[in-house]
């Protein structure tokens, strides 16, 4: 799957621009055994392989194991993963575009199963804040100069 579920309970789309070189922040985000130094939701994460197209990874944020699959990769611009997790099947895209020397970053996210169809405006609450702290958590890194 390389798109989100539009029918799904569950839908946040964000998006932020960072003032910092693509390259950066495409780093950061795809050096997915990093993100507990920069993201303070992520515990503990994997990569179980090389980054690329069906490869998983393993990672704990909010308490939660999660395992993912890497669904799409477009380096630089695109990365899809997703997968069931505690009763919820999540689609998560990442795009990547160049505007000058800053990045727009955007995310869309969709949540589905007995789970979320049974709380959905909880759970998408807590989407969205978690996914508002990772865009503000990767943008504060990307940012801080060397």
């Amino acid at each position: 799957m390389t798109t989100i579920d539009e029918a799904a309970p569950v839908i946040v789309r964000l998006s932020t621009e960072i003032d910092a070189p693509l390259d950066r922040v495409w780093a950061l985000h795809t050096g997915i055994g990093d993100w507990p130094v920069w993201n303070t939701d992520i515990d503990q994460a994997r990569l179980d392989g090389p980054l690329a197209e069906g490869t998983t990874f393993t990672w704990r944020t909010h308490g939660l194991d999660i395992t993912s699959t890497i669904h799409e990769l477009v380096p630089g611009a695109r990365i899809v993963w997703g997968g069931p997790a505690h009763g919820i099947d999540g689609v998560h895209v990442w795009t990547f575009e160049r505007t000058g020397d800053r990045v727009l970053l955007s995310t869309e996210e969709s949540w589905n199963g007995a789970r979320v169809e049974a709380d959905a405006d909880q759970l998408a609450a807590a989407l969205r804040t978690s996914l508002e702290n990772w865009l503000t958590c990767l943008k504060n890194r990307a940012e801080r100069r060397a």
